[in-house]
């Protein structure tokens, strides 16, 4: 019924635990879809032998060692067992109500675009997938802590094979593939849901490595084609609510805004650089500054 795919980084520290706990959620989904985990980093082909997954070590990269992401997705649209398939992130937890609703978008349109927002949870330690209630216990964990992640970070999609073609070679994680997968679904007539409000699907918190806008995002800028293509979990024209999928039309009114918001933070990002690095202040040191300035006001 469903294929899902993923590129893991390795398996090692923080990133091994979350991981597992992803990757052993997606197998006990049910039906029990297919698996298939990209690339040779450290601890992939070990996972794929414990939890009897299907591996693909081998995958296009730039100049950076940066995973091609229209290798990725040709690789995976030729060769899933189904012909439904999901792209996900190798860190977010997918329990049997995202199952329902890919079975409920799947019934109601043919060619579509199932995305939505996750639920972003501080997640330490493998999860007890051997209680029989460990589903209902991260609920409460995502009730109580967590926090809806932005309609600009998108982290599965869901779609049948053959709804992308000739995607450019855009960097896998280096922003503004996941908008553009999103404006190529609406402008080729697919119906774009947003699965929000049906699943809880979780994302689980760990620190970034890169910095915005470095070389490799500017040239996923350009392939996209500038900030027309920019598109959000709320350009999606469709929601799945619990009583059917809707139209909401007012939706396309917030997009507008997120994207004129994002525009105007990413130019004062560019423009104050010189400055910025003038006086030492990188991304970790503003941030550092922003926690001791947050814990003053509450004081």
């Amino acid at each position: 019924m469903l294929t899902l795919f993923a590129l893991p980084k390795a398996f090692q520290g923080h990133f091994g635990v979350i991981q597992r706990n992803a990757i052993t959620s997606w197998t006990l989904l049910r039906p029990r879809p297919e698996i298939v985990l990209f690339g040779d980093e450290t601890g992939t082909a070990d996972v794929v032998v414990e939890l009897g997954l299907r591996h693909d070590p081998e995958v296009a990269r730039n100049e950076f060692g940066t995973v091609l992401l229209d290798d990725l997705f040709e690789k995976a649209q030729a060769d899933a067992a189904a012909d439904l398939l999901c792209y996900v992130n190798a860190d977010v937890i997918l329990l049997q109500d995202f199952m329902e609703a890919v079975e409920r978008t799947r019934d109601w349109a043919k060619r579509f675009l199932m995305v939505g927002q996750c639920w972003d949870t501080d997640i330490a330690e493998p999860l007890l997938f051997d209680c029989p209630d460990w589903e209902e216990h991260l609920r409460d964990v995502v009730r109580s802590t967590a926090k809806l992640r932005s309609i600009t970070g998108i982290d599965y999609f869901v779609f049948p094979t053959g709804l992308y073609s000739n995607i450019p070679p855009f960097g896998l994680g280096r922003t503004f593939w996941d908008n553009w997968l999103v404006w190529r679904a609406c402008r080729s007539g697919a119906a774009v849901v947003d699965a929000t409000a049906v699943t809880t699907v979780v994302h689980q918190n760990h620190p970034f490595s890169w910095t915005w806008m470095g070389p490799e995002q500017e040239r996923n800028f350009k392939l996209a084609g500038g900030w027309h293509t920019r598109y959000s979990i709320a350009n999606a024209p469709y929601r799945l609510t619990s009583v059917g999928i809707v139209r909401d039309w007012a939706r396309s009114f917030g997009a507008r805004w997120e994207l004129l918001r994002w525009i105007w933070t990413s130019n004062l990002i560019n423009w104050t650089r010189p400055a910025r690095h003038a006086l030492g202040l990188n991304q970790r040191r503003l941030d550092s500054i922003k926690k001791v300035f947050s814990r003053s006001l509450r004081q």
